[in-house]
């Protein structure tokens, strides 16, 4: 399964919004009965990223809270939060608050004194196909405020690591999905 580098979806919500930076990345996957929601690709999201980011985001969790940011804290039922995780708009998990939905994209993210960052999943149909589709996960950065651009200086080659592994993450678990109907 391949991960490439790409552009944000001319459909997407988020195409004509005023950002400071964008990133996009892109992988096919099958499904012949369209049976994969937007809604089952965005609580894949949130079991996608590899297991060594976990240290990581610990660590920016004590960093930031220094600077009155805002942290994910911390969770002894995150399964449980997950299953019951529906990823309507409004809802909330860890630093995520889902903030759209329609039948193709999920739409995440978090305003900060700092920045406003979101994340779209995005699936669409590849042309002259049948039951092929993409996913595009693409982030946008607003930043606030000099901290912002400050902050995302360290943030940025992080960032360009872990989002094309959370894709494949998240294609793998369309996959297994897809396997087990």
């Amino acid at each position: 399964m391949k991960i490439t580098k790409s552009t944000l979806p001319k459909n997407s919500i988020l195409y004509n919004l005023k950002v400071d930076y964008i990133d996009s990345f892109r992988g096919d996957y099958s499904d012949m009965n369209d049976v994969i929601s937007s809604q089952e690709i965005g609580k894949y999201f949130f079991t996608s990223a590899p297991k060594w980011t976990e240290g990581l985001f610990e660590l920016r969790n004590m960093i930031v809270s220094i600077f009155g940011l805002r942290t994910s804290g911390k969770s002894n039922n995150r399964k449980e939060l997950l299953d019951n995780f529906m990823c309507e708009p409004g809802e909330k998990l860890g630093l995520f608050t889902v903030y759209d939905r329609n039948e193709n994209e999920e739409i995440l993210g978090e305003d900060d004194k700092h920045l406003n960052f979101r994340i779209s999943l995005f699936k669409e149909n590849i042309p002259n196909t049948e039951g092929h589709k993409n996913l595009t996960i693409s982030t946008t950065v607003k930043f606030n405020n000099w901290f912002g651009k400050l902050y995302f200086l360290p943030v940025k080659p992080f960032h360009k690591l872990i989002v094309p592994r959370m894709l494949k993450g998240i294609l793998d678990q369309i996959e297994k999905e897809r396997s087990t109907n």
